[in-house]
């Protein structure tokens, strides 16, 4: 491996960049980058066929033999920081050791087909992330965020989705209704103890699927878009689900009526 350039002063322009993108989502959106964060995340961009611009390791993560393999594959863009600098960067309370800088891809699809999960106000990271990672387990086609969600590429929905955004067409920052009134699928908005029973529903169809955050459910004009309304039964005295957990119980349902 070449001599590697070494950043130890937080006035130095790329540690700026860096740790900008870690933790704006407006300088994300400014710019069309992001931060991944660890060798998972990292190796999986690669696998996809992603190029990173940038790779910045901690100075004591180069002693770990994977961190180290993975510079050396990417040895024409890594810079390496400061353990302090590196954990400033890092959008998580323990900082893995090395990040990538990458463009977020585009040309996500215009129109929806196939299966596709719609997210209405889902604001928290893990469960943005978490779903769509379990979206991309189940072979859906296209996830949508509507308004109020989580940014898809912001560090802590990727590190989450643990790779999903890569195999997975995200679309932001549309017309969810419009999209809806075109798609030529059946339409299920999630509800608690609404509708019909997870169970009784056909799914073997093309669907998109509504989940809405927890505490105020989906908004009446993504509700107005659904041709039904379905619920996952549960035991006396309980609730609801976690939103991720009823996307995994839906999806994974449609999943199981589709391999008979």
């Amino acid at each position: 491996m070449r001599t590697l350039k070494r950043i130890s002063s937080r006035k130095n322009p790329t540690f700026g960049a860096l740790k900008a993108l870690a933790h704006s989502g407006r300088e994300r959106r400014r710019t069309g980058q992001t931060i991944l964060d660890g060798v998972h995340l990292i190796e999986s961009w690669l696998a996809s066929g992603g190029v990173p611009e940038l790779v910045a390791v901690g100075e004591g993560a180069l002693e770990k033999p994977e961190i180290a393999r993975l510079a050396a594959r990417v040895n024409h863009a890594v810079v390496v920081l400061s353990d302090a600098l590196l954990a400033e960067v890092s959008p998580v309370e323990t900082a893995s050791g090395i990040l990538a800088r990458v463009s977020i891809p585009r040309g996500a699809p215009a129109a929806l087909r196939g299966t596709c999960v719609v997210l209405d106000g889902i604001q928290d990271p893990g469960n943005a992330g978490a779903i769509l990672r379990c979206a991309a387990a189940a072979g859906v086609d296209t996830a949508v965020l509507a308004a109020g969600c989580a940014q898809a590429w912001s560090p802590r929905v990727l590190r989450a989705g643990m790779g999903a955004h890569f195999v997975l067409p995200v679309i932001e920052n549309a017309d969810v209704p419009a999209l809806l009134a075109a798609y030529p699928g059946r339409i299920l908005a999630t509800a608690a103890a609404e509708g019909r029973s997870l169970f009784a529903c056909d799914l073997t169809g093309e669907t998109a699927w509504i989940f809405g955050a927890e505490g105020c459910g989906i908004s009446p004009a993504l509700l107005a878009a659904a041709h039904e309304r379905m619920f996952i039964p549960m035991a006396n005295g309980v609730e609801s689900l976690n939103v991720a957990a009823a996307a995994a119980v839906c999806l994974f349902e449609q999943h199981r009526q589709r391999s008979r």
